[in-house]
């Protein structure tokens, strides 16, 4: 059941709409907008985005928040009952956050593996197909650390394995940050040591690996670096990174967009599989904020503006879908 939901989420020129964040993330980014930090109003955004026309023609999965997949849109219709009305397969983020790692400063570790198998349950009437588990790997000075980097995937491997336990299919998400003034060939180390591990977790947790979704970093020179690689740069970096640690029958990686622009991720991806276009793996995106960003400020809370939300953010999955495909043409966004 795990592979084929695996390879659905990964459907081609389809990816996954990461709408998980915390309550506490999503009310900043309301606040930064002046938009009413509620409940309520989490719902109503997040029912823009899950009734949004057309979603599942480039959305083959989305990620909700505990908060979110409790409620119903304004008909009483249940959130991940209205994504798989939309052809759209329901998802939950599990973790509980990252919490700072003892005898590592600087340094954290994702918690939430207490009373996850019965959490899993839960989740799974509730409709939930898949899971999201999140990791955050820092670089810096002596970072990261053998500790932080092992303690992390194995929390990771631990955690799919449970996935694929309760018939969930596991998205995992070893994310090495942008954050810092390293370059990229140090971005590409850290990614490929960190992913080597996880690997090695998993396979030691016997997750079986056709039956997950890998969720990476892009390999990136960090915000603070004065290097300006191409796109095609990397795409390179990045692909090559992957193809020394990720097995073969993983069916699918898709990105998170991590901080960059809207625009960056989506010509960054494009150009992936204009060059790897034989890639083992289908090369797609998990975006959040790269996706959300410009329906947010449309609606800014307003009722009268969920149509231009929505239209906002129809059109951000046509490009990155396009990206999926290595079609993405600039005079999409031009045209917009």
């Amino acid at each position: 059941m795990h592979r084929e939901t695996a390879r659905t989420m990964v459907a081609p020129g389809k990816g996954i709409l990461a709408m998980d964040e915390s309550n506490g993330t999503c009310n900043r980014r309301f606040a930064a907008l002046g938009i009413d930090q509620t409940e309520e109003q989490r719902r109503r955004y997040r029912q823009l985005l899950v009734t949004t026309p057309g979603l599942g023609e480039h959305v083959a999965g989305a990620i909700l928040y505990d908060e979110t997949i409790r409620q119903t849109t304004d008909d009483g219709t249940p959130m991940p009952r209205a994504l798989e009305d939309a052809g759209v397969l329901p998802g939950i983020k599990v973790d509980t956050g990252a919490k700072e790692l003892a005898g590592h400063p600087g340094e954290q570790v994702t918690e939430g593996l207490d009373g996850l198998r019965e959490r899993l349950d839960e989740y799974r009437t509730l409709g939930a197909r898949f899971a999201k588990w999140r990791a955050v790997i820092s670089i810096g000075d002596d970072r990261p650390s053998r500790g932080c980097v092992e303690a992390n995937a194995h929390a990771l491997a631990r955690y799919a394995a449970l996935c694929q336990e309760a018939g969930i299919t596991p998205i995992v998400e070893p994310e090495v940050l942008m954050e810092g003034d390293h370059g990229l060939r140090t971005c590409a180390a850290v990614t490929r040591r960190v992913l080597d591990r996880v690997f090695a977790e998993l396979r030691a947790q016997r997750v079986d690996l056709a039956g997950i979704v890998l969720k990476p970093n892009m390999v990136l020179p960090g915000c603070d670096s004065d290097e300006r690689p191409s796109p095609a740069e990397i795409a390179r970096a990045t692909v090559e990174t992957l193809g020394e640690v990720v097995p073969p029958n993983v069916p699918g990686i898709a990105f998170l967009s991590g901080g960059q622009s809207d625009l960056d991720a989506t010509v960054r991806l494009d150009a992936m599989n204009r060059i790897f276009p034989n890639a083992p793996w289908a090369l797609t995106f998990s975006f959040g904020r790269a996706l959300q960003r410009t329906a947010l400020q449309a609606w800014g809370g307003d009722p009268t503006k969920v149509e231009d939300a929505q239209r906002r953010l129809r059109h951000r999955l046509r490009v990155n879908a396009a990206a999926a495909r290595g079609a993405y043409d600039p005079r999409m966004d031009e045209a917009a």
